[in-house]
């Protein structure tokens, strides 16, 4: 799941993305993000080190994406927030190690399906950018087979 603070974090850059290269201030995206002011800032900040969102100071200062809103997909943005899409290190592309409790990664009876769950995840995640959140197109609606 999701933490509040990745929420906010996509809230602010989809907010980013929808005002196309314009600044804005701290106190406007905590409004239009519904999000905490000082939380926000802190996340920004984050945002700021990993340079998905470049920060002014000063009286006319503010926020902008730091790239095209097309060029940041919602994977990159989780993954700098929470940190791998995997849903267990032996699955992960960007952080693996073994379970702790994994005998053996060939015979274990998990992994197949946490890795189709990792590669469908990473799929959607890094196919969806902050463009199209900011324009509304929702892709295709999930329905689960029978």
């Amino acid at each position: 799941m999701l933490s509040q603070k990745t929420r906010y974090a996509l809230r602010a850059l989809v907010e980013l993305a929808r005002v196309d290269g314009a600044q804005l201030t701290s106190g406007e995206l905590a409004l239009r993000a519904d999000a905490p002011r000082k939380f926000l800032e802190a996340i920004l900040l984050e945002l700021s080190r990993h340079r998905l969102v470049v920060s002014r100071r000063g009286k006319f200062g503010g926020y902008t994406l730091a790239r095209p809103a097309g060029e940041i997909a919602f994977a990159e943005v989780i993954r700098v927030i929470e940190g791998p899409l995997a849903l267990a290190p032996c699955v992960s592309r960007t952080a693996f190690r073994k379970c702790e409790d994994c005998t053996d990664l060939a015979t274990c009876t998990l992994r197949e399906a946490l890795l189709r769950a990792r590669d469908a995840t990473a799929s959607v995640l890094e196919g969806y950018s902050l463009a199209d959140a900011a324009a509304g197109s929702g892709g295709e609606v999930f329905r689960p087979t029978a």
